[in-house]
């Protein structure tokens, strides 16, 4: 590996030290994230979620999403969702797209929506000119049904929300990075949730009780666990139930996280 990509990482948190070196104390919104900073200034740390409106990301049986040119989604139909600021292998799209002629083949009546712009908010961008939508569509594009493959781009808020609420099942992924809001908006909104097991993920969401977690790396798994989600959404519902449960009582914004918050401007919430 050369010298410049040896010292990217180092480089780009260099900052991010030295202002916790000087600071009197700080904020993470996730105890993972916390964890990442050494021993010696992690006591400096509060952990503390920005917190979600649960009140407004909430089930809703009488959403609708129009797909453009598409057929109108509702609660109930066969949609699998995924949604990313931008498509990229950080947060596991590479394998998504992977699992998806697998998981077409096998639900021929579902629908796939897809949310994301096609720039890098993480990952280094691919060799040559193409995206990283386009580079892991290319792959597999010759064993998809494009018509049922709905790539929307980036939404408004609402429009953002109808999609979670109407879907049938929700794929997360990301590497050992920052946790994505959607995660928790998806668990707010009820939604039945596949994730990566990986350390943020599984920080929120709990296998078994609050979802489903499949490693990330594993595209066979991943096909599997979509299409029995798929297939069976009434095993499903406690596990609905319980990740909006789990996120209310944690991350909401006006009964739990402001109040943190305000606790800890004030200065009472402060590490000794």
């Amino acid at each position: 590996v050369d010298l410049s990509r040896r010292i990217m990482t180092p480089s780009r948190r260099a900052h991010l030290l030295q202002a916790l070196a000087q600071s009197d104390a700080a904020l993470a919104p996730t105890e993972w994230q916390a964890s990442t900073f050494p021993d010696e200034l992690r006591g400096k740390i509060r952990v503390i979620h920005d917190g979600i409106d649960t009140d407004r990301v909430r089930p809703d049986p009488g959403a609708r999403f129009a797909v453009p040119g598409g057929p109108e989604l509702k609660p109930g139909d066969e949609v699998l969702t995924f949604v990313n600021r931008n498509l990229e292998p950080y947060r596991g799209y590479h394998v998504f797209m992977r699992a998806l002629p697998q998981v077409l083949t096998a639900r021929p009546n579902a629908q796939v929506v897809i949310v994301g712009g096609d720039g890098c908010s993480y990952s280094p961008h691919p060799a040559g000119e193409k995206s990283w939508k386009e580079v892991f569509l290319s792959e597999v594009a010759d064993r998809l049904d494009l018509s049922r493959v709905h790539f929307v781009g980036n939404l408004p808020y609402g429009d953002y929300l109808s999609l979670l609420q109407v879907g049938r099942v929700h794929a997360y992924l990301t590497y050992p990075f920052v946790l994505s809001w959607s995660l928790l908006e998806a668990m707010s909104a009820g939604c039945n949730i596949v994730g990566s097991a990986t350390p943020p993920v599984e920080e929120a969401l709990t296998d078994g009780e609050t979802g489903r977690l499949v490693d990330f790396f594993d595209v066979e798994g991943w096909a599997a666990a979509l299409t029995e989600e798929l297939a069976d959404p009434q095993a499903a519902l406690p596990r609905r139930q319980a990740a909006r449960a789990h996120v209310v009582r944690k991350y909401d914004l006006k009964s739990v996280c402001l109040p943190q918050l305000v606790d800890f401007v004030e200065g009472a919430g402060r590490p000794a």
